[in-house]
Parts: C-alpha cells; structure tokens; sequence
C-alpha cells in the first residue's frame, strides 16, 4: 500500500557545508543566500556581520514566511532588533544560530512542511 504521493515538489535541500560553503541540492555556493522550501535559491549581497543592515531583512519579506533562520556565520552572533524589525511587524519569526545549526533546522523545519526561510551568512575571507 502507498501513503505518499509520487509528485511531491522538489525542495531545497542542505545537502554538505563547511567553512566558507553550503551547499543546497548538492549545487555549491560560497557567498551568502536566501533558501526557501519551493523557491528559486537567491544571493543574499551580505559579505559580512558588520555589513548586515534592515534592507538585507526585509528582502525575507516578499515570500512571507512564517520563519526565518538566521545563520549568522562560524559563530553565534545576534543581529540588533532594528535590523530585523520589519520582520517582527510582520509577526513572522526569527531565529539566530550559527550557520552548521541553522542548516540542521532549516532542513528538519522544511521537511515538516512549514513555511521556513534561511539567510544563510557565508563571510567572504
């Protein structure tokens, strides 16, 4: 008996990263991007933590989803609130991590099903 249908969308998936890498659905890439389940991979023009202002946020904003992984590079940092303001008028999530955590989250949270974006912060050397 079969319980799953043949046609399920392809998804984005964290298939590898490491230092100064991720990559989604075994396609690699070394600068910083935005991934959703069902949507087209986007760069996210960020080199670096310093660089991170609330325009770099709100390009979250056009697929409105219900949560956003921040990974914010080799280490845990926090981004101030007024830079992710626009997202928090929205009542849409966001969650900070280092970048190997928020990989792990991004891919069990899309797995469930639910609406979950990832800026990932790929810091260039």
């Amino acid at each position: 008996m079969k319980l799953h249908p043949d046609d399920l969308p392809p998804l984005n998936t964290v298939t590898a990263y490491g230092d100064g890498y991720v990559d989604i659905n075994l396609q690699r890439h070394s600068g910083s991007v935005i991934i959703m389940p069902e949507q087209a991979v986007r760069a996210w023009p960020v080199a670096s933590f310093a660089d991170l202002a609330a325009a770099h946020f709100e390009m979250l904003l056009e697929h409105a989803p219900e949560l956003v992984i921040f990974g914010s590079g080799a280490k845990l940092r926090f981004p101030h609130p007024k830079l992710t303001a626009a997202l928090a008028e929205r009542r849409i999530g966001i969650e900070t991590m280092d970048i190997q955590a928020a990989c792990r989250t991004y891919n069990v949270l899309m797995a469930e099903g639910r609406k979950v974006a990832a800026a990932l912060l790929i810091e260039s050397a």
